[in-house]
Parts: structure tokens; C-alpha cells; sequence
């Protein structure tokens, strides 16, 4: 915890609360003696609770301002695959 706080500045109390919140959510857990290790399906609750916000939060607005261009699905899709060519994938 301690260089983590002086590698980036922080108050030692800010990384311990980090720490705490990450312990809290079930994303990390503390093993006496061993450290902090990431839990099994860490990444899969990440995921979910980003896509989540990105439905309830992003996308409204994204979904809006596409109505309001007044494009279509197809069009978009046409687009995209343009830019994948564009970098040779």
C-alpha cells in the first residue's frame, strides 16, 4: 500500500480506502501474510457492471444523437466495416 501511495502521490489513507472498496465489492481479498490477490470472476463482475453503465447511461445518449443524424443500423455497420479495412484486420 505504501508504494503505491508514493508511485503515484497519494495519501497512504486514499490507497487503503481503494483497497478497502475493491475487498468490499469481492473483486480482490486480502490473504494474512501473502497480500492482496484478485478473486475468481473478477473480471467477469467488472464487465458486467461496465456494460450496465454503458446501457443506462452511454448508450441513451449515443442512441440519440444517431436519430438525430438520422443514420440506420445499416449504414453504421457499413461504416465500421470500412474502418476494420482501413486498418487491415
Amino acid at each position: 500500500m505504501r508504494s503505491v501511495a508514493a508511485e503515484f502521490t497519494l495519501n497512504p489513507l486514499t490507497v487503503l480506502k481503494g483497497y478497502q472498496q475493491l475487498v468490499d465489492e469481492g473483486l480482490v481479498e486480502k490473504r494474512r501474510g501473502r497480500g492482496m490477490f484478485v478473486t475468481p470472476g473478477a473480471r467477469a463482475q467488472l464487465l458486467t457492471g461496465e456494460r450496465q453503465r454503458f446501457l443506462e447511461q452511454e448508450w441513451p445518449r449515443v442512441k440519440a444523437t444517431i436519430e438525430r443524424l438520422g443514420l440506420d443500423a445499416e449504414e453504421l455497420l457499413a461504416q465500421r466495416g470500412q474502418r476494420t479495412g482501413d486498418r487491415g484486420q
